[in-house]
């Protein structure tokens, strides 16, 4: 199956051309979406080989994720492969991805950060477990890390869904209206690296979003 990565990037010339290199080692196409960076983001993509798209000013991740997944369905790939640009999330695992998805054939297959939840710093840990017991059960489905951005996704999934956020949340988003519509998601352990980078996911914002997507479906029971 035609198959690319995808990565959301905002201001990581320090960390994208290890992660560019790493993972072409494994995948041929891989697709860069610089978030509006003020930094070399954009001619370290270039400079690598990556497809590079590019926001004018910072949107979101969502954004850059949306912007992402029109560009591969209009490009024909089946499989997509997301993860963080920041040094999180490790390419070697890339193999054990699709060794899984020819295993069990899901439609969504998340890395959760299972094995080392522990390093978490405390609070992402309290936000994680919250965000993910909550999202698991509105979409159906028990997702033990729902925020991960390390994801294969079947561009079908992608196709039938139709996202409305533009930040973290989309992440969540794509799950949640993923699990309504019947997609199988599944989980497979990664282990995940701490810097000292800050983060930007907001626990309220995600909370409305539950919140917005209840209501509605008690509409249209």
């Amino acid at each position: 199956m035609k198959t690319c990565l995808l990565l959301p990037a905002y201001n990581v010339s320090r960390t994208l051309k290890r992660v560019i290199r790493e993972a072409n080692l494994l995948i041929g196409d891989i697709i860069v979406v610089d978030d509006g960076s003020r930094d070399k983001t954009s001619q370290i993509a270039l400079a690598c080989g990556a497809v590079v798209l590019k926001h004018p000013q910072n949107c979101g991740k969502g954004m850059a994720l949306r912007t992402g997944f029109d560009y591969a369905i209009r490009a024909g790939y089946q499989l997509i492969f997301t993860m963080d640009s920041d040094g999180q999330h490790n390419p070697r695992d890339l193999p054990r991805f699709l060794d899984r998805f020819r295993q069990t054939k899901p439609d969504i297959l998340i890395g959760g950060r299972i094995e080392n939840r522990s390093s978490m710093p405390l609070h992402r840990q309290l936000n994680n477990k919250l965000i993910s017991t909550v999202g698991s059960a509105l979409c159906g489905q028990h997702v033990p890390d729902f925020q991960s951005g390390y994801r294969l996704i079947k561009a079908d999934v992608l196709k039938a869904v139709s996202l409305n956020t533009e930040r973290y949340e989309t992440e969540s988003e794509l799950l949640i209206k993923a699990g309504r519509l019947g997609y199988r998601i599944e989980s497979i352990p990664i282990r995940a690296v701490y810097g000292d980078e800050i983060s930007n996911i907001k626990p309220f914002r995600e909370m409305r979003l539950f919140t917005k997507l209840l209501i509605a479906s008690f509409r249209h029971s």
